[in-house]
């Protein structure tokens, strides 16, 4: 009993002077009150009575603006408040700093005020599973997002007819910090429910919920070993061959691929949608004697017999090659002095180079077997006429 009795009086001698220490001569309170936009509040700055000074010289100041002396209200001699009308949201997500000092300066106290709004609901659900082995899920936030106070967002999943509910641990940071991944195998064919909860100190928001198979949002990576080649001397065209994503290789489905392409010297990409489900195609309609950069892309479908597409992949890294120059070509001939003839022939020539430019393009069969027939028609005539000119 008599141990007890002493702890008491030592508090009673000592709490006052740790509320009142030599670094806060002062309280203010509240301390770190949480508000909603638009609030009005009022603070008092508690002095150390013991310290001998008057309230009466105090002032406020507000992220180290001083407050107008119209919001100050003296309530005693050591206590001094001010009223905050129609608060913006807090400039920092650490709080706006108001701030008690003494005449001279001195900050004898603070508090930090957090003014925001409640959180709006996320936006934007999407999902996709790499190779059917994880799930990731990205979102938006509702309204302005963590404008003024931090929210903190859990992404929450469950089978949709039974199993309980089960929350994502890991989150992005940074520019990506709106998703999360989860990385354990799920049911492939036992449909989701996924949402994402928002909540900060003001309340708490729940996303539409987004009902999904895992069949149905499977992407993998993109294809490997991009390979590009030149055709023989066809100087406008190109042979690209890739291999399946290996991560499928056990699961049934089948692919569809895109191909796009671009000058080196452009940022303008062509795309190839016609590829199917092929592992090679060739480009044709290209500039002669110039360097292409191919990426080549992959999409799941039908995997174990779903019927919806999958997701794109990413596009593979950049492959280049280039073309044969034709200056080169011409100059392997076996024509001396051109003739009206020959003059003709290269009219034609350029002509349905245009032509081929124009219409031959991607991965059309038509067209490739077209150009290749007119180009041994080309070699036969070359070589008719140089047996002629020999014979003379």
């Amino acid at each position: 009993m008599f141990y007890f009795m002493f702890l008491l009086l030592l508090l009673l001698l000592f709490v006052p002077h740790v509320l009142f220490s030599s670094t806060h001569v002062a309280v203010v309170s509240p301390q770190d009150p949480v508000l909603h936009i638009g609030s009005n509040l009022t603070a008092t700055c508690t002095l150390n009575p013991d310290l001998g000074l008057h309230a009466g010289n105090f002032y406020w100041t507000l992220n180290g603006i001083r407050l107008s002396s119209a919001t100050y209200s003296l309530v005693s001699s050591n206590i001094l408040s001010v009223n905050l009308h129609h608060l913006n949201g807090s400039r920092q997500k650490s709080g706006d700093n108001l701030v008690c000092h003494g005449a001279d300066g001195q900050v004898l106290g603070g508090s930090c005020l957090y003014v925001a709004t409640p959180p709006e609901k996320p936006v934007n659900l999407t999902c996709w599973s790499r190779n059917t082995k994880d799930l990731t899920c990205k979102w938006s936030p509702g309204g302005p997002g963590e404008t003024h106070i931090r929210t903190k967002y859990t992404l929450k999943y469950k089978l949709r007819w039974y199993g309980r509910e089960k929350e994502g641990e890991n989150y992005s940071t940074g520019k990506q910090r709106y998703s999360c991944y989860v990385p354990r195998n799920l049911a492939l064919f036992t449909p989701y429910e996924i949402w994402v909860e928002a909540s900060n100190q003001l309340g708490s928001a729940i996303s539409d919920i987004t009902t999904l198979d895992i069949l149905d949002i499977v992407t993998t990576d993109p294809p490997a070993d991009i390979q590009v080649s030149r055709v023989g001397d066809l100087e406008d065209q190109l042979t690209v061959r890739w291999t399946s994503p290996p991560e499928l290789k056990d699961i049934l489905f089948q692919a569809k691929y895109q191909i796009r392409y671009r000058l080196e010297d452009s940022t303008e990409w062509k795309l190839v949608d016609d590829v199917g489900n092929q592992t090679s195609c060739r480009l044709a309609g290209l500039h002669p004697g110039t360097v292409y950069f191919v990426q080549v892309r992959c999409n799941p479908v039908g995997i174990y017999g779903s019927r919806k597409a999958g997701i794109w992949s990413d596009w593979s890294h950049p492959t280049a090659a280039s073309t044969p120059s034709s200056d080169r070509l011409l100059s392997s001939t076996c024509e001396s002095k051109p003739s009206e003839q020959n003059s003709t022939l290269r009219r034609e020539l350029k002509q349905f180079f245009g032509w081929v430019r124009k219409h031959a393009y991607g991965c059309s069969g038509m067209s490739i077997k077209l150009y290749d027939q007119w180009r041994v028609w080309l070699q036969k005539s070359h070589k008719t006429r140089n047996q002629v000119d020999s014979s003379r």
